[in-house]
């Protein structure tokens, strides 16, 4: 009824495609007004943040990092400050870099997947808002091979990765002399606009990165990796002494940073 007549005083219904959204609907955190109050994830903000994006050939990117703390339908991913804990959980999971609250969100594997509890048997929820979805290793390597064909090589070249200045946020980075390298000469990076800042990381084991903040960032990818599939998955990361983007195989129980990209 209500998604005929909306809310029975007059309000219109403002999406008739979808009876889950109507005037007086609870409102959930998933990048959708499902009250039609005209506000989106009001009530919210702490715990979800709809990406903005930048666009690279075919692919748009999240501008900024994941700062979730539920799954698309609302339901809590478990903060772990503990590095015990850490170390043995095997199901989504973040934490504050250094369980310091002014410092970035770091997530495990799981927690990307979806993975919400023991039960193999259960759906896995989705972690990316909705219209997006975590890259893949092919995903990603577009986003470089894109980079690399369009002149972001820091020597302005078209082959060899070369990337990391392009990059690279222009502020956070331990000075580096390398030629090219996000740490030198820091004014002139991110002339991509991915805009990675050195958030640091946390080890599967629990402690915090080394190295840490201001020496790196890791970004995961969706796909597992292509060795010891059941412990390791792909991620990408940025050294601020490096010239490159690059790739490994990672315990799936590391806390790393996060980027979507649109569906």
């Amino acid at each position: 009824l209500n998604e005929l007549t909306g809310n029975g005083d007059g309000t219109d219904d403002c999406d008739d495609s979808d009876t889950s959204i109507y005037p007086g609907a609870e409102e959930v955190p998933d990048g959708i007004d499902n009250d039609c109050d005209g506000e989106i994830d009001n009530g919210f903000d702490e715990y979800y943040c709809p990406p903005s994006f930048i666009v690279y050939g075919t692919q748009k990117w999240s501008s900024t990092n994941a700062c979730n703390i539920t799954y698309r339908d609302g339901t809590a991913i478990p903060q772990v400050a503990d590095p015990t804990e850490w170390s043995n959980i095997t199901t989504g999971a973040w934490c504050y870099y250094e369980n310091d609250p002014t410092k970035p969100k770091l997530y495990n594997w799981y927690a990307i997947m979806g993975i919400h509890d023991s039960d193999p048997n259960t759906p896995n929820k989705e972690f990316a808002p909705e219209g997006w979805h975590l890259p893949n290793d092919e995903e990603w390597t577009t986003f470089v091979n894109y980079l690399i064909e369009n002149g972001y090589n820091f020597d302005g070249t078209t082959t060899g990765n070369k990337i990391a200045k392009a990059i690279s946020s222009t502020t956070g980075w331990d000075n580096s002399t390398v030629l090219g390298a996000p740490g030198n000469e820091q004014s002139s990076n991110n002339s991509s606009g991915f805009n990675a800042y050195p958030e640091g990381s946390r080890s599967r084991l629990g402690p915090f990165g080394q190295p840490g903040t201001g020496k790196r960032v890791i970004f995961w990818s969706s796909s597992v990796g292509s060795s010891f599939t059941n412990c390791c998955a792909v991620a990408y990361s940025l050294y601020g002494s490096n010239t490159h983007l690059g790739s490994s195989d990672y315990y799936k129980k590391y806390g790393f940073s996060v980027r979507f990209v649109k569906d």
